[in-house]
């Protein structure tokens, strides 16, 4: 694959990463291996120094090899990334592949250290030290070897927490980097909301390694030391040392554990809070902390109060344009003014009888008002026609709701009007089945069909039109009554009957 740079700036921040991971690492090694390891270990062991000589090439044998195993290992983590940062023209799967293997590359870190850094340099150290025993070349007792060991392993595992937070620092830039090429796609590459290593496990190895790692370095050391001067009285020296080696290790995971509740505590209340606000639930995180996140809940709390205003903002001049809407729709004939208005209400009254949310009622309110927008495309001659329709002109008019679902279905985004349509479309369906425009019967009709339908029913029935006078409510009521079950639902209908009957000498009758 043609792997030349693609310009000079990626060329350049790539040398640097390279740079950054490389310097990491050879300070990290020589910290590990020359100065804690090395130090540790070699003087407390008691040799003559020729024997010094001969660890001192043991342990130069095995860094080479190290070295050797972790660049084969190393190369193989950054391939993904060197082709999605410097390949001419890389696709979006390439640098979708190089943004998550460079999410990944701290926890490749840890590996890397674990298996080709620890095993390429014990392998070989154990093996040479075991054979200069066999032949001599080295005398001290082969016990050593499991010390040494553990040893060794304790080192590498501060090593890879070490190496582990300085490449999460180093692939930052890389990752900005990726996000700006995929914008060529209109692509804005994230994980996802994947955790590759979550906070708990992160706290509590840490601190754990950070509190231990340095009592069992000097529990081994001394261990080699005492045996070296068989001296009787320290005889059981892992006694006492295994002792102060709990207390440690008890002391730093209740530590790691508290720590890690202290800062996942705060950061669970706000990633529930964002969850709701994704849903359409405006929640704010109460403010109980005294550090930093003291700041950050502040803050998102200021930012979720904004967001508030804003859909308040929104709501109202939403709900602005559907009473134009209405009111534009009402001024074609002078018999129906205010009609759209008065199904509203009406409509909303019932949701809050029936115990239905806000939001719901929103819904209502909003569809009620536009339930009649669809008598926008019926012809005037037939829709201000004074006299009863014939039964052609009623065919025409039975076309509206479909005809308001499909102006509805014109406006951008879609999802502003997909709750309301059925309420449109539907409102004069019966639930007994013989409404329009689609036979629906009972439980079939959308819920704000039914809503409506009642509400649309009653103003019609109380209003005056050109060919006869406005019922009277009591009329009209008893009218809705007897047709609970069959014409209306019987749940809606009744629990507006119920209300405007006790209500009804404070009801007026609409008329022109």
């Amino acid at each position: 694959m043609n792997t030349e740079f693609s310009c000079p700036g990626a060329k350049k921040l790539y040398r640097s990463f390279l740079n950054t991971l490389v310097r990491n690492d050879l300070i990290g090694s020589l910290l590990a291996v020359l100065l804690v390891g090395s130090t540790i270990l070699l003087a407390a062991l008691d040799v003559p120094s020729e024997e010094y000589k001969r660890l001192i090439f043991i342990l130069l044998t095995s860094l080479a090899v190290m070295a050797a195993a972790e660049l084969i290992t190393f190369l193989r983590h950054v391939r993904p990334i060197r082709q999605g940062l410097l390949t001419p023209g890389a696709d979006l799967d390439m640098l979708r592949k190089a943004y998550i293997q460079t999410h990944r590359l701290p926890l490749l870190s840890v590996y890397r250290i674990l298996v080709p850094h620890l095993l390429g340099f014990s392998i070989p150290a154990v093996l040479l030290t075991a054979w200069m025993l066999s032949r001599g070349l080295l005398t001290f007792p082969t016990s050593y070897l499991v010390i040494v060991a553990a040893g060794a392993f304790l080192v590498a595992c501060m090593h890879a927490l070490l190496e582990f937070f300085l490449t999460t620092a180093a692939i930052r830039p890389l990752l900005i980097e990726l996000n700006m090429k995929a914008k060529k796609f209109q692509v804005e590459l994230d994980a996802g909301g994947h955790v590759f290593l979550s906070i708990r496990p992160k706290f509590l190895i840490s601190s754990i390694l950070i509190g231990i790692s340095p009592l069992l370095l000097f529990s081994l050391a001394v261990q080699i030391r005492l045996k070296s001067l068989d001296n009787a009285m320290f005889q059981n020296y892992w006694v006492w040392a295994s002792l102060i080696l709990m207390i440690g290790i008890v002391f730093a995971y209740m530590g790691a554990r508290l720590i890690t509740q202290d800062i996942e505590q705060p950061i669970s209340k706000l990633y529930d809070a964002m969850s709701d606000i994704k849903d359409g639930r405006m929640t704010k995180v109460q403010n109980i902390y005294s550090d930093e996140f003291s700041k950050l809940v502040d803050s998102f709390n200021r930012m979720v109060g904004a967001m508030e205003k804003r859909e308040e903002q929104r709501q109202a001049t939403l709900d602005s344009y559907f009473v134009m809407l209405a009111v534009a729709l009402d001024a074609r004939d002078p018999y129906t003014a205010g009609h759209s208005l008065r199904v509203a209400e009406y409509s909303e009254l019932i949701g809050r009888l029936c115990g239905m949310s806000f939001e719901e009622l929103v819904v209502i309110r909003e569809s009620a008002l536009l339930h009649d927008i669809g008598k926008i495309g019926i012809r005037d001659t037939v829709l201000l026609k004074e006299g009863r329709l014939t039964d052609e002109e009623f065919e025409q008019i039975k076309l509206h709701p479909a005809l308001g679902e499909n102006i509805l279905l014109q406006i951008e985004p879609k999802e502003v009007m997909a709750a309301l349509l059925p309420g449109v479309r539907s409102h004069h369906e019966r639930y007994d089945g013989k409404g329009y425009p689609d036979g629906l019967a009972g439980e079939e009709i959308p819920v704000l069909g039914r809503i409506i339908a009642v509400a649309d029913a009653y103003d019609a029935m109380t209003s005056d039109r050109p060919y006869r006078k406005g019922m009277a409510p009591s009329v009209a009521l008893r009218i809705l009554d007897e047709g609970r079950g069959s014409q209306w639902d019987p749940v809606f209908a009744k629990v507006f009957v119920d209300y405007m009957r006790r209500h009804l000498p404070s009801i007026p009758k609409h008329g022109a």
